[in-house]
C-alpha cells in the first residue's frame, strides 16, 4: 500500500514541533529522528500524486512552511471503529420525544395549585391539582401537576386511585414509596371524615348507617371482602373490622372469625357487610346461606347479627329489610 508522503530529514532540515500551541517551536538537529510516538494499529493514509507533489518536493523552502504548518497524526483502527459505531447508530421512529412539562416554580404564581387552594378554595382545583399538592415535586420528565394526570391516566379514573393500595401507586414512574404513602394517608383521612363526621362513635339506626361505614371502602374492590361492624348496646359503633379476603363460601367465612373480634371487644351486636366486584348488589344462594349460618352461632354466643349488607358499586342490599333476617 502506497504511503503517503512526507518529507525527510535530508530535505527539511529544520523540522519543527509545535509546542505551547505552537509559540515556542524549538528546532531539531538536522539528522535527528523524529520522536513522533508511534501508534501500533496505525492505518497507513491513502492518497494518489497531484501536481503539487512536484514544487513540493523540489523545493525544501516549501516543505519546510508544509512541515511548519502541519503535524501528522496517526489514524487509528479503533478510532475508525468507533467512528463507524457512531455514524452507523439508529434512531428508533417509534420512541417518543422525552416530555417536558412546566414545574411548578415556573408556573405564574397566581396558576399554581396551593396558591389557588388558599384564594379560591380546594373546589377550585381539579383532581390533579390536588394530587399535585400531596405529591409536592415532580422528577425530571414531569412536573407534580403532570405526574397527577400520569397518575390519574394509569388507573383510569380518582375511584381507582383510591382503591389501589401503596404498592400499586408506588410502581408508577415518578411516585415512589413517599409520595404513594402521602396519597394514602390523605385518602384514609378523607374516608374517616366522612365516616364519623361530628362524632367519634357514630350511631346505627338504620342500614343506610351502616352501609355508611363500608362502602366507600367495598365498592371498588376487585376481591369480595367481609367486614364486620360491632355496635354497643346503645348502638353506637365500637369499631369495623376485615374478617375475610377472597370468595364469600362457607368455607373462608367462618362463624368464629366473625365474632371473635365481637367476644374481645364486648359487643353487643354485629352488622356483617361483603361486596360484589361485580357491582350488583342482590344476594346470593350463598349469602343467604351464611347469614343463616352466622345467625345461628350468634344465638349461641349471645351477640345477634343486625343485618348483612351486601354492597355494590354505589348501592348496597339489606338482608333484613329483605325480610332474610
Amino acid at each position: 500500500m502506497p504511503k503517503l508522503w512526507t518529507p525527510d530529514a535530508t530535505e527539511v532540515t529544520p523540522a519543527l514541533r509545535p509546542q505551547n500551541g505552537g509559540r515556542d517551536r524549538q528546532p531539531l538537529a538536522p539528522h535527528e529522528p523524529s520522536t513522533t510516538p508511534v501508534v501500533d494499529d496505525a492505518v497507513d493514509v491513502v492518497s494518489e500524486p497531484s501536481s503539487t507533489d512536484a514544487p513540493l518536493r523540489s523545493s525544501s523552502s516549501r516543505a519546510t512552511s508544509a512541515a511548519r504548518s502541519y503535524v501528522a497524526l496517526p489514524i487509528t483502527r479503533t478510532a475508525i471503529a468507533a467512528a463507524r459505531r457512531v455514524t452507523s447508530r439508529k434512531v428508533d421512529p417509534n420512541r417518543a420525544p422525552p416530555r417536558y412539562s412546566p414545574t411548578i416554580k415556573e408556573l405564574p404564581h397566581v396558576d399554581r395549585p396551593r396558591e389557588r387552594l388558599m384564594q379560591h378554595g380546594p373546589q377550585a382545583l381539579t383532581t390533579a391539582e390536588l394530587l399535585a399538592i400531596l405529591i409536592r415535586v415532580g422528577n425530571q420528565e414531569r412536573s407534580a401537576i403532570s405526574l397527577g394526570e400520569h397518575l390519574l391516566a394509569e388507573f383510569g379514573s380518582i375511584n381507582e386511585v383510591a382503591a389501589a393500595s401503596v404498592e400499586q401507586l408506588s410502581v408508577v414512574k415518578g411516585i415512589g414509596e413517599a409520595k404513594a404513602a402521602q396519597i394514602k394517608a390523605a385518602i384514609e383521612f378523607g374516608k374517616r371524615v366522612s365516616l364519623f363526621g361530628s362524632s367519634d362513635r357514630p350511631t346505627i339506626n338504620t342500614p343506610q348507617d351502616a352501609a355508611n361505614l363500608v362502602i366507600s371502602d367495598l365498592r371498588y374492590l376487585k376481591k369480595e371482602t367481609l367486614k364486620s361492624i360491632l355496635v354497643d348496646t346503645k348502638s353506637r359503633v365500637i369499631a369495623v373490622k376485615t374478617v375475610s379476603i377472597g370468595d364469600l363460601t362457607s368455607s373462608i367465612v367462618h362463624p368464629r372469625e366473625v365474632f371473635k373480634d365481637a367476644v374481645l371487644a364486648s359487643a353487643a351486636s354485629v352488622i356483617v357487610a361483603h361486596n360484589h366486584p361485580s357491582g350488583d348488589p342482590t344476594p346470593s344462594v350463598e349469602d343467604v346461606t351464611i347469614t343463616r349460618r352466622l345467625m345461628s352461632a350468634g344465638e349461641i354466643l349471645g351477640i345477634e347479627l343486625l343485618d348483612h349488607l351486601v354492597v355494590g358499586d354505589g348501592n348496597f342490599v339489606s338482608l333484613k329489610e329483605r325480610g332474610l333476617i
